[in-house]
């Protein structure tokens, strides 16, 4: 079940990938999302190699994992560097929450004239801005024009 229910969100997910214009943001569908996957370990510690075979858990479903109201939540591509300060790089997939209430400090996809970009909500005096974090970005300051449409709540990335 779990080896068919991969192979073909992955051929989704290639399909839907030569299909997409390159945007700012893609938005994927959650049915492209591998449901569940093995959890060999609940830890890896980064020093010694543990022997312990014990440790593997139960598969863990990944898009339960990562998104905790799929109603309420998108899964989004970043194209761009903007953000790599805060560890989100070019090509990383996040979760995009629109239940989560926007505060100064969270990374937000907002709509700025209309179109979608990733940056950190931030305050300054009483004032809100979209913030980059990356050098050679502009900073934008929240008013009529700009739309925070979400928060990050999650990433995911391939190596």
């Amino acid at each position: 079940m779990f080896l068919s229910t991969h192979i073909a969100a992955s051929t989704r997910f290639e399909t839907l990938q030569n299909l997409m214009p390159a945007l700012l943001l893609h938005d994927l569908p959650f049915e492209i999302v591998p449901l569940e996957a093995r959890l060999l370990l609940c830890s890896t510690p980064a020093g010694f190699p543990s022997p312990a075979a014990d440790d593997i858990e139960e598969p863990i479903d990944l898009g339960t994992w990562l998104i905790e109201q799929p109603a309420a939540s998108y899964v989004m591509r970043l194209d761009g560097t903007s953000m790599s300060g805060a560890g989100i790089n070019d090509g990383d997939l996040i979760v995009v929450s629109r239940a989560k209430k926007p505060r100064p400090g969270h990374i937000v996809v907002a709509l700025v004239h209309g179109d979608r970009t990733l940056k950190r909500l931030k305050r300054a005096g009483d004032r809100l801005w979209l913030i980059a974090e990356a050098e050679g970005y502009g900073e934008t300051i929240v008013d009529e024009n700009v739309e925070i449409w979400g928060v990050v709540v999650g990433l995911a990335r391939r190596y």
